[in-house]
């Protein structure tokens, strides 16, 4: 072949620095749609970006010159300096250093896109904490709990 082709949809998810429930409804929407755009500058088209007030969705094609971690160091880097110069109340504002990153098939694209919309009703039932470890679960990835949640 003499191109490369690839379509890799990812869904990523990460939380605020010892959960802290920061992202409040003056920010929220802004961060979501600056996250998205840092997603398209860094060639990863955003699907979907969502998240609650400890934490943050991320659904999209994955960039075939750009490695997850890379690509998760630009969100973050990007996003918390960004956030930071909103509001003097966000100057404390960290994300956590780890991340879940889970490959989606594109048959289930709008099942994710829609459970990404629906984090507010979510999270009403479900705490971060479960919500992870179920993906872990469903994915099938190994993981030591003490080095979770910090």
């Amino acid at each position: 072949m003499s191109q490369s082709l690839s379509k890799v949809y990812i869904h990523l998810t990460f939380s605020t620095k010892k959960r802290a429930p920061i992202i409040d409804d003056n920010i929220k929407d802004s961060l979501w749609e600056y996250v998205g755009g840092i997603c398209k500058g860094i060639g990863c088209d955003p699907v979907q970006v969502g998240g609650y007030t400890d934490h943050v969705h991320i659904l999209c094609a994955l960039s075939k010159k750009i490695t997850v971690s890379q690509m998760i160091e630009d969100i973050k880097k990007q996003s918390s300096k960004w956030i930071k110069t909103k509001d003097p109340k966000y100057k404390d504002f960290y994300w956590q250093n780890g991340y879940g990153a889970f490959s989606v098939n594109p048959s289930e694209i709008e099942i994710v896109t829609t459970y990404i919309k629906n984090q507010e009703q979510h999270h009403k039932v479900y705490r971060y904490q479960e919500e992870l470890i179920a993906f872990l679960k469903k994915y099938h990835i190994e993981y030591d709990e003490r080095y979770l949640w910090d």
